[in-house]
């Protein structure tokens, strides 16, 4: 290939990827777009890119003081956490088990995980949702948390990581004399730390923007996570009234989006170093 077919091939890939950027954050640019209209603009008949009366950050103000917005991202935060940290807990110790140990019925663990994988989780929210009330924890922090504990992704990922380690390493720990606990915190968690950050970013995106579950389990404002709680946001105080509504829903999203941003490079590495050999 000549060097002029090879810029014309560059700008053609470029084209295509910038197409591609622009389709995708359409939405989010049209939505703040929209949190920064007036009501009498966001279903005008006459299209105008910038609004025809300038209400600076009304919106946001309204979407501050008409709802408990801080709250619901104080709850959001406080929810995350802990189901993030519970999953380490459960699958750090699981996935070492299921990729070094050789235990009796280990394959039907795997087996397990393997179809815990497939099930939607929308599937199990009635059969939890009786679970949660049999055990009093409608409305609660512990019935938004609990649920969740477990995860078969992070189960799996891990499992796929722990693989990769040489078992010669995990037997010359042994013979200086490193217990199995001291083996996994000292050695093999550093070494699937691309994995785990991973994992703490897929886990984080899913159970901040889940609105499911926070639905079926809350019934009050004050335990709302944040999705929930812009639901009740436009049920009981803005109604059709949507640039509040999504002021509200921009300061939601972007602690997250300014995260992902800040820790892409990490999330990126992790992702290519469980798809590489």
């Amino acid at each position: 290939m000549t060097a002029r077919g090879s810029r014309f091939a560059g700008l053609g890939r470029h084209l295509v990827l910038g197409a591609g950027a622009v389709l995708m954050l359409l939405p989010l640019l049209w939505a703040v777009r929209i949190s920064f209209l007036p009501a009498e603009d966001v279903f005008s008949p006459q299209f105008h890119l910038l609004p025809s009366r300038w209400i600076g950050f009304e919106n946001y103000a309204r979407a501050l003081t008409a709802s408990p917005l801080p709250r619901f991202l104080l709850n959001g935060v406080g929810v995350c956490l802990a189901i993030i940290v519970c999953q380490l807990l459960v699958a750090i110790p699981c996935a070492y088990v299921l990729a070094k140990a050789r235990v009796r019925g280990q394959w039907l663990l795997w087996l397990a995980v393997l179809v815990g994988l497939v099930i939607p989780p929308a599937a199990l929210a009635l059969p939890l949702f009786i679970m949660a009330a049999q055990a009093g924890l409608i409305d609660t922090y512990a019935g938004l948390i609990l649920p969740w504990t477990i995860s078969p992704l992070g189960i799996f990922l891990l499992r796929q990581a722990f693989s990769r380690v040489p078992d010669e390493i995990i037997e010359a720990a042994r013979l200086d004399g490193l217990g199995e606990w001291e083996i996994l915190v000292r050695l093999l968690v550093p070494a699937v730390a691309p994995a785990i950050g991973a994992l703490i970013t897929i886990s984080l995106v899913a159970h901040w923007n889940d609105l499911l579950w926070p639905s079926v389990v809350v019934t009050s404002a004050s335990k709302a996570t944040p999705p929930f709680g812009v639901m009740l946001f436009q049920v009981q105080e803005i109604g059709s009234d949507y640039g509040p509504l999504l002021a509200g829903a921009i300061m939601i999203a972007a602690p997250l989006l300014a995260l992902f941003i800040l820790t892409q490079r990490r999330f990126l590495d992790g992702m290519a170093w469980l798809g590489s050999k």
